[in-house]
């Protein structure tokens, strides 16, 4: 017999698996993947050809990535406590609130799979952050305004996943997923920085299927949409359990 408190922390267990997996999407989408390397190495203030080949620039890389994370992150975290603060405020209409978040995310992973186009989200806004490239507090800056503005590729798959932090109407479990979904889109930036020689063949090849990326974070974001309408969270956390008993203790 499951025992319904340790259920219902449970229950995050499958918002928070989508949520790291949309931050990884987020990062390999099409307008963002392209721009890694010379925005490391502006944030750095080295060069590509420095980043690539000397062990120096790309500690100070490394370091520009961290406060970079951290300005993205900042942004998210907030994100997530605001809409879980939505969520509960608007309690009563959780059903509501569900299904319209639900219909919405369909919406948006039936624009990134080809069924249609949404004009809109086929527009690109970047909010610049001036000449702050070489520093830690300019990595930090251009953190700020990456989470904000870099759309579309973020909006849709960062909706998706403030959708579910909302239906949470819990601030601490919403907080928890929007971290997930930074650590998904961050963590990349800190490997490609302190990695960079050894990922140039893999972010080759990701940038030669951009166009299956984008399509498969269109299925996720239709499959997350049909799963909030059906209410199929619950019956996957009940999987989870039984398949993995000792999740339960996460509870």
């Amino acid at each position: 017999m499951i025992d319904a408190g340790l259920f219902l922390d449970a229950g995050l267990l499958p918002a928070m698996l989508i949520a790291v997996f949309a931050g990884l999407l987020s990062f390999l989408s099409p307008c963002v993947l392209p721009i890694v390397p010379p925005y490391l190495a502006y944030m750095g203030g080295v060069t590509v050809t420095e980043l690539d080949s000397g062990s120096d620039a790309r500690r100070r890389v490394f370091v520009a990535a961290v406060f970079f994370v951290m300005g993205l992150s900042v942004v998210f975290l907030t994100l997530g406590f605001a809409f879980s603060a939505i969520g509960r405020i608007f309690l009563q209409a959780q059903d509501i609130l569900l299904m319209v978040a639900g219909i919405t995310i369909m919406i948006f992973g039936a624009h990134f799979v080809g069924v249609f186009r949404l004009p809109f989200l086929d527009r690109e806004m970047r909010l610049e952050a001036g000449d702050q490239g070489g520093s830690a507090f300019g990595a930090f800056l251009l953190g700020l305004a990456f989470a904000f503005g870099w759309t579309p590729c973020l909006g849709p798959i960062l909706g998706a996943i403030l959708g579910l932090a909302a239906t949470e109407a819990d601030m601490a479990k919403g907080t928890v997923l929007l971290a997930m979904y930074a650590a998904g889109l961050g963590i990349p930036f800190l490997l490609v920085a302190a990695f960079f020689p050894r990922l140039k063949g893999t972010m080759a090849w990701m940038k030669r299927h951009m166009n299956r990326i984008e399509r498969t974070s269109g299925l996720l974001l239709w499959t997350v949409g049909l799963m909030m309408l059906t209410g199929q969270f619950t019956a996957f956390s009940f999987w989870l359990l039984e398949t993995f008993p000792f999740l339960a203790s996460v509870g």
